[in-house]
């Protein structure tokens, strides 16, 4: 992930709405446009991640879907729109969503059952301005699919490895596990998945 250039940095929401509004590629974080770099690997991710979701909402008849393209603006947070790769929606809390009728805007962390990011270059927004904000907004669980290892030591260990961190809420704040290789991932919203973390990060010939 990488700040845009090539347009105006500095961005109210509104402002920001208008020039990347359609446009996937882009979030904004205090102001800021951050690029998210979607590379092949990255979609690849996201789009499995996506697959295995809506594979578990309808074998348990969930009221949920995955938005596809969408925005997150939290209401408490200044000039901020975080666009996360998947997000699972609670079909049933939005008669609470203000914007949502003409707009694919979630504001409020109770619509959201599920985020997944995958993490790009600028990981540390992933790490830790996600995991506060997220946290926040109360959505359960949150998951860091850092498929090329880019995080720090301290948040992926080390030697630095290809890593899924899972953030579940407890009492207000993640806790944090982290799956590597052949270790078959715990879900909390979706506890019926069967996969390892090398398989929800596409790595091959990963022991």
């Amino acid at each position: 992930m990488a700040i845009a250039t090539d347009r105006p940095i500095q961005q109210s929401f509104d402002g920001f709405l208008a020039l990347y509004g359609d446009d996937n590629r882009y979030e904004l974080i205090d102001g800021e446009v951050f690029d998210l770099e979607p590379t092949g690997k990255h979609e690849e991710v996201a789009a499995f991640i996506t697959a295995k979701a809506c594979i578990q909402i309808d074998k348990a008849s969930l009221p949920w879907f995955v938005l596809q393209r969408g925005l997150l603006r939290p209401s408490n947070i200044g000039a901020t729109a975080f666009r996360p790769d998947v997000a699972v929606i609670d079909r049933t809390e939005l008669v609470n969503e203000l914007l949502w009728s003409e707009q694919s805007i979630i504001t409020r962390g109770d619509s959201i059952k599920f985020v997944a990011e995958v993490v790009s270059s600028n990981w540390q927004n992933d790490y830790a301005r996600k995991v506060e904000d997220y946290a926040a907004l109360g959505i359960p669980e949150y998951w860091i699919a850092d498929y090329a290892g880019l995080g720090g030591i301290r948040h992926i260990g080390k030697p630095k490895q290809p890593t899924l961190s899972i953030c579940t809420l407890v009492d207000g704040e993640y806790e944090i596990q982290l799956f590597q290789g052949s270790q078959t991932v715990v879900s909390a919203t979706f506890p019926e998945f069967s996969l390892t973390a090398k398989q929800i990060l596409r790595i091959e010939n990963c022991s």
